[in-house]
């Protein structure tokens, strides 16, 4: 195995102190020009990098911050993190990425392994399960910043960063209510979630307010393969649904897949509309028609609010990203 270079060896070498060589390394404006290039010479020949770990303990600043969703197979949360990413490259952090499962004891189990990693910050979306969020308070109390996004509790006192659920159920309603359809199946996630009350809520709300009064057929789906299920299951109907919402990607995926299966022709049969990141939506013909909620906007509006946090704000806020329907051949 290669031995380490420290900074002991090269000031040995070059036999200068190790305040010196770590000040030449740092650009230190004391150091003259000519002493920082034998130093930083050396340096790069001997492959020497800075020990993480005593960088930390000495600054109490990682430069890791942790991210906790619930996978990274779905595109918005793929995206969303390619945003991050992307803005900790820029700014000089690492990104540890971990994966819940949905699994609430697998979640707590990470934010532990995040804890000791002395991580400088969290971005979590919580599992459709937790129920208590106080152990990520708790961090973030003890000054380790925690910016919860897209699946957030319903706790008021704390960061969130969210897509702009109501506009996006609403744009979809009333997107719906245009087309004077006859019987809607609308699938929502679940409904512990605040996500799922407030997109609920305002599809609802929507369809009370309209003079058109088409049958509005709720239900709950937890996965891809629920919806599958449920979407089966009404279009097997004699009085099947002519137009099925679906709240998220997720569950658009499961019920275009039962659609698929039952031969009906989108939108002559059935018509689809759905609250989408984008991807999702253009793997079928015709494209899905979908109100857009973007991960990857998501992922640089909660980095911001991560920055603010770090640099002093200790005000509360909730932020959302502002959501647009995108018109496809399927309503």
């Amino acid at each position: 195995m290669k031995e380490v270079t420290t900074l002991k060896k090269i000031s040995e070498i070059l036999n200068l102190s190790i305040s010196t060589i770590s000040r030449a390394l740092k650009d230190h404006p004391e150091i003259s020009e000519t002493t920082k290039e034998r130093v930083r010479q050396l340096a790069t020949k001997m492959e020497y990098v800075p020990d993480a770990n005593a960088i930390q303990l000495r600054t109490n600043n990682s430069k890791i911050f942790g991210l906790l969703v619930p996978s990274v197979s779905y595109y918005f949360y793929d995206s969303f993190i390619a945003a991050v990413e992307e803005e900790c490259t820029k700014n000089g952090y690492s990104l540890l990425i971990l994966q819940s499962g949905d699994d609430p004891t697998t979640e707590i189990n990470h934010l532990k392994l995040c804890r000791q990693n002395r991580i400088t910050g969290l971005f979590v979306c919580i599992t459709p399960h937790t129920k208590d969020v106080n152990p990520f308070l708790k961090l973030n109390e003890s000054g380790t910043p925690v910016i919860f996004f897209d699946k957030v509790p319903s706790y008021e006192a704390c960061n969130k960063v969210c897509t702009a659920d109501v506009d996006a159920a609403r744009i979809s309603a009333n997107a719906i209510l245009s087309k004077k359809k006859k019987k809607v199946l609308a699938l929502f996630g679940n409904n512990h979630l605040s996500i799922t009350k407030k997109r609920l809520a305002a599809f609802t709300e929507a369809f009370e307010k309209s003079k058109s009064k088409p049958k509005l057929v709720i239900c709950h789906a937890l996965d891809a393969d629920e919806a599958r299920n449920i979407t089966h299951e009404n279009l097997s109907l004699k009085n099947r649904p002519d137009t099925i919402f679906c709240m998220s990607d997720e569950i658009l995926s499961g019920s275009m897949k039962a659609i698929q299966q039952s031969g009906l022709k989108v939108p002559e049969e059935v018509s689809v509309i759905a609250i989408s990141n984008g991807f999702i939506p253009k793997l079928y013909y015709p494209e899905v028609t979908y109100a857009e909620t973007s991960g990857y906007k998501l992922g640089k509006l909660a980095f911001t609010r991560m920055m603010a946090c770090l640099s002093g704000s200790t005000f509360i806020q909730m932020l959302s990203v502002e959501s647009v329907l995108v018109e496809g051949g399927s309503l």
